[in-house]
C-alpha cells in the first residue's frame, strides 16, 4: 500500500534529488570555499565548513518547503507559475554550464582563514550558504519538481531530508578529496566534460519541470 502511495510522486522526488546532486558538481561559492579551505588551511577545517554549508542547505530547503506549502494551500494555481520560473532558471544553469565547458579557466578556489577552530569554520559555512542570493531560485526549482498542488506534506519532508543528507555527505567528500593535490589536478582535466554533462542534465530537468503534471 505504501508503495502505491509513494509512486505518483516518486519521479518528481528523484528528479529533485538529481537536480540537487548534479548542482553540487557545479562549483558555487559554497563548494569553492570548502575546496579552497581544505587545500589551503586543512582537511578538518574544510569538513567543519562543509557541515556548516549542509546545515544551511537544510535551512533553505525547510524554509522553501514551508513557504511553498503555505502558498499552494492558499493559491493552488501559483504552482504553475513557480514551475515556469524553476524551468527557466534550470535552463539558465544549463546555459552557464555549456558556456563554462567551452572556456579554459583555472578553478577559482576561495580559502576561508579564521581563528577559533572548527566552530568558527562551521559558522562561516552556514553564513556562506544562507547568504547565497541564488539559493531561493535553486530551491524553487528543486521543490517544484517534487510538489504539485495536491502533494502531501511528506513529499516535501522527503526532499528536505534527502537533500540535507546529500549536502552533508557531498560537501564532506569535497573537503576530504580536495585536500589532496591529485584530485584537484584530475578535476581540472575533466572539468569541461563534467560541465557539458551538467548542461545536458539541466536541460532535461527543465523540460521535465515544465511538462511534469502539467
Amino acid at each position: 500500500m505504501e508503495a502505491v502511495l509513494i509512486d505518483p510522486y516518486l519521479t518528481g522526488i528523484l528528479l529533485a534529488y538529481g537536480v540537487f546532486m548534479i548542482g553540487m558538481f557545479t562549483p558555487g561559492p559554497n563548494i569553492l570555499a570548502v575546496i579552497g579551505t581544505s587545500m589551503s588551511v586543512g582537511r578538518s577545517e574544510g569538513k567543519a565548513l562543509a557541515l556548516g554549508v549542509a546545515t544551511g542547505t537544510f535551512c533553505w530547503s525547510m524554509l522553501t518547503a514551508l513557504g511553498l506549502t503555505a502558498l499552494v494551500s492558499t493559491y493552488a494555481s501559483i504552482m504553475i507559475f513557480l514551475k515556469i520560473v524553476g524551468a527557466v532558471y534550470l535552463l539558465w544553469l544549463a546555459f552557464k554550464a555549456f558556456k563554462s565547458a567551452m572556456t579554459v579557466k583555472e578553478l577559482d578556489v576561495r580559502p576561508v582563514r579564521l581563528d577559533g577552530g572548527p566552530v568558527a569554520f562551521y559558522r562561516r559555512g552556514l553564513l556562506i550558504q544562507m547568504t547565497n542570493a541564488k539559493a531561493a531560485l535553486v530551491w524553487i526549482a528543486i521543490m517544484s519538481l517534487a510538489m504539485d498542488g495536491q502533494a502531501p506534506i511528506w513529499v516535501a519532508a522527503l526532499v528536505v531530508v534527502g537533500t540535507s543528507i546529500i549536502s552533508a555527505v557531498g560537501h564532506v567528500i569535497y573537503a576530504v578529496a580536495f585536500s589532496t593535490s591529485p584530485v584537484v589536478a584530475a578535476y581540472a582535466k575533466a572539468r569541461r566534460w563534467i560541465e557539458g554533462v551538467l548542461g545536458v542534465y539541466f536541460c532535461f530537468a527543465s523540460y521535465k519541470l515544465a511538462t511534469y503534471r502539467a
